[in-house]
C-alpha cells in the first residue's frame, strides 16, 4: 500500500500570509504598537496561534505582559476568522496537482500547528477540504507537530499503513523524523533558513514538482 500524503497547511498548500499579517497588525495596533513587515512573518508561522502571537508581540517591541499576549490573541483569532481568505490562496500549481493525485487514488491528509476549527474553515473557503481524508489542526488531539503521534493519527485516518510528510519548514523535517517517515519541502513556504538546508529527503520548488518527487522517494532516491 502507498503511503498517505501528508501536507502542512500554512506556506505548503495556501500561501497565508497576507491574512495572517493583516490579522496581526490589527491585533498590534489595538495595542498601540507599530505592524510588522511581511518579511518578520516568515520566522513566526508554524508553531500555532499563541507561539505566533507571543513571537509577533517581541518581535514588534520585546518581551510583552502574558495578559496582554493573551488579549492580543482573542483580537487576533477573531478578526483572522472573519478575514481568513481575503486574500490568501493556493500556491500555484495545488489544485492541479492535488486533483492528479486524487485521480490516481492517492490518501490525502494535512496536519498543521494552525488551530483546527481555522484550518477546516480556510480549507472549505478555498475548496480544497474534497481532496482530503482527513485534517489534523492545533486542538484536535491534545499534542501537536513535531508529536509523532499526530502524525501517525492522520496517517491512520486516511486508512494507510505509513505516510510521507510534504511541508515547508524545520518542524515538519521534525515530525517526520520522529514519526520515521521521509519528508519532502517546499522551497517557497515560511522558513528563515532555506529548505535545502533542513536536512529533507527531498525539495522541490513548485507545488506541481511533488508527485516526481515522491516517485523518487518511494523508487529509493534520497535527493541532495
Amino acid at each position: 500500500m502507498a503511503p498517505a500524503l501528508i501536507f502542512d497547511l500554512d506556506g505548503t498548500l495556501v500561501d497565508t500570509a497576507p491574512d495572517l499579517l493583516a490579522a496581526l497588525n490589527h491585533a498590534l495596533a489595538l495595542e498601540g504598537r507599530p505592524p510588522l513587515k511581511p518579511d518578520n512573518l516568515r520566522q513566526l508561522v508554524g508553531r500555532g496561534a499563541r507561539v505566533l502571537i507571543a513571537q509577533a508581540f517581541k518581535t514588534a517591541i520585546g518581551p510583552t505582559d502574558p495578559e496582554i499576549a493573551e488579549r492580543m490573541l482573542k483580537t487576533f483569532l477573531v478578526f483572522y476568522r472573519d478575514h481568513i481568505a481575503d486574500r490568501s490562496r493556493p500556491w500555484p500549481g495545488v489544485v492541479e496537482t492535488l486533483e492528479a493525485l486524487k485521480a490516481q487514488g492517492a490518501r490525502m491528509g494535512v496536519l498543521t500547528n494552525k488551530p483546527h476549527d481555522l484550518s477546516v474553515l480556510l480549507l472549505e473557503k478555498l475548496k480544497l477540504d474534497g481532496y482530503f481524508a482527513s485534517v489534523y489542526g492545533q486542538g484536535r488531539a491534545p499534542y501537536m507537530k513535531p508529536d509523532p503521534r499526530i502524525f501517525a493519527d492522520v496517517v491512520r485516518d486516511c486508512g494507510a499503513a505509513g505516510g510521507l510528510m510534504i511541508g515547508d519548514s524545520e518542524t515538519d523535517v521534525e515530525t517526520a523524523r520522529a514519526a520515521g517517515a521521509s519528508v519532502i519541502l517546499a522551497s517557497y513556504g515560511y522558513t528563515t533558513v532555506p529548505a535545502r538546508e533542513l536536512g529533507a529527503d527531498a525539495v522541490v520548488d513548485h507545488f506541481s514538482d511533488i508527485p516526481a518527487a515522491i516517485a523518487r522517494l518511494l523508487g529509493g532516491e534520497r535527493e541532495r
